[in-house]
């Protein structure tokens, strides 16, 4: 349903918005796969805050709504991945979002499997979908941004098949398909990797979607440090399993 948001909605509110963009590719072709977690993570906090994201609005499909006194504002850029500031940033001017208010959701290859973190700012880490973003913001890196971590493709599989990997419901509930490892990867040890893999992103849409509750009661510094300091611990847990 195409829709004009508008401006009015939040102009007489007592607390300033937040603006929270999942990165990802639309159409049911990319649902589910690693690349579109950006996505996933919206749709858990939209799940969580009783949001609706079923407007389209400045390219991206598009929902709002109160946490208390606090305009919050959804959104899954349309434009596919590597355009996807074409949306945020016009997202961003329409509703004079200063980028403080803004927190960007995106797929970290850098980051372990299911472990996430926010941060104030920073670069784009190599993710065209943030170039894309940085970019409409001429250059601005001034916004916070949560990183899903999705792991490192295994033994040489390619980064953009592993991106474009299935990471479905039904693939979380049983144990994923071997067809594309190389033989000499193709084990006992590896298959349970991936299917615990499957368990922690769910676990970490859940704990995104707290994080991002705490963010809004208590303020980014606040939130990002007492989150932070939780993932962690759970890095560091899971490097003692990999052991």
């Amino acid at each position: 349903m195409l829709s004009r948001v508008s401006r009015h909605w939040f102009s007489t509110a007592s607390s300033h918005p937040w603006l929270f963009v999942g990165l990802g590719n639309p159409g049911e072709k990319y649902q589910g796969t690693r690349h579109n977690v950006g996505f996933e993570m919206i749709d858990a906090c939209a799940k969580s805050l009783g949001i609706s994201v079923d407007t389209v609005h400045c390219k991206a499909l598009f929902g709002q709504g109160y946490v208390g006194d606090i305009p919050i504002f959804l959104a899954k850029p349309q434009t596919y991945m590597n355009l996807s500031g074409e949306s945020t940033g016009p997202l961003a001017a329409y509703y004079k979002m200063p980028l403080n208010r803004v927190v960007v959701f995106f797929d970290d290859m850098n980051l372990p499997c299911g472990v996430l973190r926010l941060q104030h700012k920073g670069g784009h880490e190599g993710h065209n979908g943030m170039k894309s973003v940085i970019y409409h913001f001429r250059g601005n890196r001034e916004f916070a941004r949560l990183r899903i971590g999705i792991g490192k493709p295994p033994g040489q599989m390619d980064p953009k098949a592993f991106l474009l990997q299935k990471f479905n419901v039904g693939a979380r509930e049983r144990e994923p398909s071997t067809k594309w490892w190389p033989a000499s990867q193709n084990n006992q040890a590896l298959r349970r990797k991936l299917f615990t893999e499957f368990s922690m992103i769910d676990s970490a849409l859940q704990e995104g979607s707290e994080a991002l509750k705490l963010l809004i009661s208590k303020g980014l510094t606040e939130s990002a440090r007492c989150f932070n300091r939780e993932q962690k611990y759970k890095h560091l847990r899971l490097q003692t399993l990999q052991v």
